[in-house]
């Protein structure tokens, strides 16, 4: 284990108070963004030889929820932006010493959405595109971009190829007032363009690879944390900071009932309906924690033995995944609609994890119904259409 939780713990009241700031600006204060550098949940799992720490995908995870139950925002960047080490540390060792040699603390963005297109040319491609939801964009220096691969013209090329770009700062623009929504306002996750960007092959990476894990098998991975699957790793911090989202929720809204008195005169410690939903959130908050760690750690001990994590292993994985953000939200559901209409005044906190765990449930990879669908056939025996497949 590192240090890297003590760490976040000992800046746990600045993560708080700057939350209410962070929405005010659409983006984490650059104060806040260079506490997290310090604290190093950035590195868990970036290699050892740039300054990383290779740390146990559960102690990444419980960083995330620990992160995100006080600042939900700052707990997202923690989940996006510090899972693009892991895939860096399976790309060419070249874009690895343009990215950190001279820094071990810059940030890489995404997003993976494959909404460009890079046209081969000599050494490289041309890239063209637009992309929406670049978490923590503003205190990233390096971005991952989704693509298909082109013709000649620019056109998608047959039959479909997905690829992973990494481009320089200098290569992209950050559109700016691209990031109005109604929670998660402080991750700054705005619209990114790319226009005619030379991308050398040395920074390109294919995405289908990455995903089916042939890339990490023809780059020679060793260690157990780089040889695990993409399904596994890249949905992982997302999926923590929505649990710790909702941990958060519950510490809030407990520090709020606790001497509150309801509507119709009766103390909430004396209501036994709202301590019911009280008491059931807590346990299905704790569940979807317990679930989402287990599942990693079950599949990290797979692969360390050597263990081949098929198709079917995988979906179980993300049903798992899903399922626990979905359990969390709703147990803050039940909480937040007995919390009274105080309750929903911008000075409390409750209200804007309430907002931050819905808007994280609505991201892709939370999308319940292709995975069930896929692992629920997998569990039949029956092989999923290619479209069932997709971020399994």
């Amino acid at each position: 284990m590192t240090k890297v939780l003590d760490n976040i713990a000992a800046i746990a009241d600045q993560l708080r108070d700057q939350a209410p700031e962070a929405e005010r600006l659409g983006q984490l204060p650059d104060g806040t963004a260079r506490l997290l550098k310090e604290a190093g949940p950035i590195r868990l799992l970036q290699p050892k030889k740039y300054g990383g720490f290779e740390a146990h995908p559960r102690e990444f995870a419980e960083t995330v929820m620990a992160t995100a139950a006080l600042d939900g925002a700052s707990g997202w960047i923690t989940g996006i932006v510090g899972v693009h080490p892991w895939q860096l540390a399976f790309a060419d060792p070249k874009v690895q010493d343009e990215v950190w040699s001279d820094d071990h603390d810059t940030w890489i963005a995404s997003p993976y959405a494959p909404t460009g297109i890079a046209r081969p040319v000599e050494g490289g491609y041309i890239f063209n595109g637009r992309w929406q939801f670049s978490s923590g964009t503003d205190h990233c220096d390096w971005i991952f971009l989704g693509a298909m691969l082109g013709d000649a013209e620019g056109k998608m090329a047959q039959p479909p190829t997905m690829l992973h770009m990494i481009l320089p700062r200098a290569d992209y623009t950050i559109v700016e007032d691209s990031w109005n929504v109604v929670g998660l306002e402080g991750t700054g996750s705005k619209d990114i363009i790319v226009t005619d960007a030379f991308v050398p092959d040395y920074r390109v990476m294919n995405g289908d690879h990455v995903i089916d894990g042939t890339a990490q098998r023809e780059y020679g991975a060793r260690e157990t944390l780089y040889k695990m699957p993409w399904s596994t790793m890249f949905p992982l911090g997302i999926s923590s900071a929505v649990v710790g989202i909702a941990e958060g929720a519950l510490a809030a809204h407990l520090d709020y009932q606790r001497d509150r008195v309801g509507a119709q005169g009766t103390a909430v410690k004396d209501d036994p309906y709202v301590l019911f939903a009280i008491g059931e959130a807590a346990a299905d908050i704790n569940a979807a924690r317990q679930e989402l760690l287990s599942n990693v750690d079950r599949i990290f001990d797979l692969v360390d033995a050597g263990k081949e994590i098929g198709f079917a292993e995988r979906a179980a994985v993300r049903r798992t995944q899903v399922r626990a953000a979905w359990r969390a939200v709703t147990a803050v559901d039940q909480i937040f609609a007995r919390s009274g209409g105080n309750a929903m005044r911008r000075d409390k906190p409750l209200q804007r994890f309430w907002r931050d765990a819905h808007v994280g449930l609505a991201h892709a990879i939370h999308v319940p119904s292709t995975v069930y669908h896929a692992s629920a056939l997998s569990s039949l025996g029956i092989e999923p259409a290619d479209h069932l497949r997709s971020m399994i």
